[in-house]
């Protein structure tokens, strides 16, 4: 499934998990002590609290968060050292922001190969640098023949 990252609706993914899992309502207004409507509107909002989607990530066992982490690597602005607050220390966690899944890199070459993008356009749009991207199509093109 070709999830389109930049614009998230997570109810309507929760709704399709649902379905995908034959889970009956009945066990998921167990699961959140609710009623049929509450579930009904959830699947009707395109943000969620936190603490709502880590229930639903683990009733589903499908990580919900994953999909906003995909969105952080495609749509946001590349580190930059001259950040003023870069020298700043912080005690929350630090992630690196330039690790690509397998998944994400699917999702790349399948906007190429369909033509959905141009390669140009996926250098410019997800600021992934050149050489990598020739290196992904090279490697996963090698593997799609064999």
């Amino acid at each position: 499934m070709s999830i389109i990252y930049k614009n998230i609706h997570i109810g309507n993914l929760i709704e399709k998990r649902v379905s995908e899992c034959n889970i009956k309502v009945s066990r998921i207004c167990n699961f959140f002590d609710c009623i049929e409507k509450d579930i009904e509107e959830m699947y009707k909002q395109k943000d969620m609290n936190t603490g709502i989607l880590l229930k639903w990530s683990k009733l589903l066992k499908y990580d919900f968060f994953r999909i906003y982490t995909q969105h952080l690597v495609l749509f946001s602005p590349p580190f930059s050292p001259d950040n003023k607050d870069s020298n700043q220390k912080s005690e929350l966690p630090q992630f690196r922001k330039n690790i690509y899944t397998k998944v994400m890199i699917d999702f790349i070459l399948e906007l190429i190969s369909t033509e959905q993008k141009t390669i140009r356009q996926v250098i410019d749009e997800y600021k992934i640098p050149k050489t990598t991207l020739y290196k992904w199509i090279s490697k996963y093109k090698k593997i799609d023949n064999t």
